[in-house]
């Protein structure tokens, strides 16, 4: 779990150098590593998830992963807010020196979606490893071509970010959004069916199986139902080198509104 992390650490931090040389360093005048990045984040997961939430939307009109920082627009008024709190919220002051206040600014600054300049990779490589090693089209559908049994790709650049896409990868159990979550039925004689929910009401499923097949089931004729835990999705992790899954996550990075054409 660790080294996958570090490695989005370690290029997040030269994302923020590339950043700094173009005019938007931290006041801190200092340049930003993954050391200073991994503090940020501890910082911030000890002091200030217990209001903003660990996804830093839980408060009304903030939303940190998406730069919605109110009344806080530059990285000097993060700094600002966070060393004197702001009258009239909940949001109280604090006594983080001034290096710490900026690894946390820095950390929040990656939470955010990262140009796609500075996403590591090659494309091209990825969409080969897409399409063929990983044998992804098996599950995804990437405008018209693959599979709809598992969540449609054509945009996923711009719905997820590079570190969920890397954790996507290796670890696909971590996290499993609510709509990508496989659904079991079993009848009266125990067949299974396992597959992609598309509509469950007080009397019918309905579903995609395994084979792409549209499958509706009256649930007075089923033993049982409900939602499968664990996540279909096979770990890459050993299955595809360091360089392969760099490349794969910097393609699926670029995916951002490819249009599906229907059949």
């Amino acid at each position: 779990m660790q080294r996958p992390r570090r490695t989005v650490l370690v290029w997040l931090a030269g994302i923020f150098l590339v950043i700094g040389h173009r005019g938007l360093r931290l006041s801190a005048q200092h340049e930003i590593t993954a050391d200073d990045l991994k503090e940020g984040e501890q910082l911030f997961v000890a002091s200030c998830t217990g209001c903003h939430g660990p996804d830093g939307d839980a408060v009304f009109s903030v939303d940190l992963k998406h730069a919605q920082f109110r009344g806080s627009p530059t990285d000097e008024d993060l700094m600002r807010t966070m060393r004197n709190g702001l009258p009239g919220t909940g949001m109280p002051p604090n006594r983080f020196s001034e290096p710490q206040q900026a690894n946390i600014v820095a950390y929040l600054r990656s939470l955010v979606s990262t140009p796609l300049a500075f996403v590591p990779g090659d494309a091209a490589r990825g969409q080969a490893v897409f399409e063929g090693k990983g044998k992804c089209l098996t599950c995804h559908r990437v405008g018209s071509n693959g599979s709809r049994l598992g969540p449609d790709l054509s945009d996923v650049g711009s719905l997820r970010r590079v570190p969920d896409l890397e954790r996507s990868l290796v670890d696909p159990g971590a996290e499993i959004l609510p709509p990508n979550r496989s659904f079991r039925v079993v009848t009266r004689d125990g067949t299974t069916t396992v597959g992609r929910l598309l509509n469950h009401d007080t009397f019918v499923v309905m579903l995609i199986d395994a084979q792409e097949r549209l499958q509706s089931f009256d649930k007075t004729t089923l033993r049982s139902y409900g939602f499968v835990d664990a996540s279909p999705m096979p770990s890459y992790r050993d299955a595809l080198s360091a360089e392969e899954r760099t490349d794969l996550i910097r393609y699926l990075a670029g995916l951002k509104g490819v249009k599906a054409i229907k059949p």
